[in-house]
């Protein structure tokens, strides 16, 4: 009798996994992004946010994460990510209640706890900016699958332009963004789209298209 429910329950656990296995497959998968169907790992790191307490892998979990590299005294591509982001910040909660926006700093020689808090406020006081040195930031940022790099005379060091005393130096980075999902991975990258004259930005219809998807496929 015994063998006979248990025969029962496993032919039911295995209609139902495959329900829900045909279901996952009929959603609408993302058209824009890069899509990790397999999900990509997440090294140890420890940042700063601006209030001064650390930010690790801990942060991450159990929240959506759009994770975007700029700096304070970027001229265009910074500024326009992080206002089109404030845009859509009520629509990518509405889609994920714990959704948050990361800014890193890529350069933490200029950016400092205080203007970092100055800068990220202006945009969405939810949002959260993160610095750390370096040594730091580029195994950081190669995990995630953005670059950067600084231009200015002085010698490299560790594949990163070090600026000493030289304050007038400006810095190359990625435009993209990285989407984390809850459990620390990274879920999918979005790439700005760039028109001749135009500064790179992505669409918002389409990033807001796309994170929809992806939360829906995770659930």
């Amino acid at each position: 009798m015994s063998r006979i429910i248990y025969i029962a329950i496993a032919a039911f656990a295995a209609i139902v996994g495959a329900i829900a296995f045909q279901q996952v497959n009929n959603l609408p998968q993302p058209e824009h992004a890069l899509y990790y169907q397999q999900p990509r790992e997440i090294k140890a790191f420890e940042l700063m946010d601006h209030n001064g307490k650390a930010f690790t892998k801990e942060q991450l979990a159990g929240k959506w994460s759009l994770v975007f590299f700029g700096y304070t005294s970027c001229p265009d591509v910074c500024p326009t990510t992080l206002q089109n982001l404030g845009y859509i910040y009520d629509d990518l909660k509405a889609t994920a209640a714990q959704s948050q926006v990361l800014l890193v700093t890529v350069d933490p020689q200029r950016d400092t706890q205080e203007k970092l808090s100055q800068y990220i406020a202006y945009f969405n006081a939810e949002f959260v900016a993160l610095r750390a040195g370096h040594e730091v930031l580029f195994p950081f940022s190669r995990n995630l699958g953005l670059m950067y790099a600084i231009t200015s005379k002085e010698e490299k060091k560790d594949d990163v332009d070090v600026v000493a005393e030289d304050e007038s130096y400006w810095v190359d980075h990625s435009a993209s963004l990285v989407l984390i999902n809850p459990a620390g991975k990274i879920a999918a990258i979005f790439k700005p789209e760039q028109a001749v004259g135009e500064v790179p930005s992505i669409d918002n219809d389409k990033l807001l298209s796309d994170y929809q998807k992806i939360v829906a496929l995770y659930q």
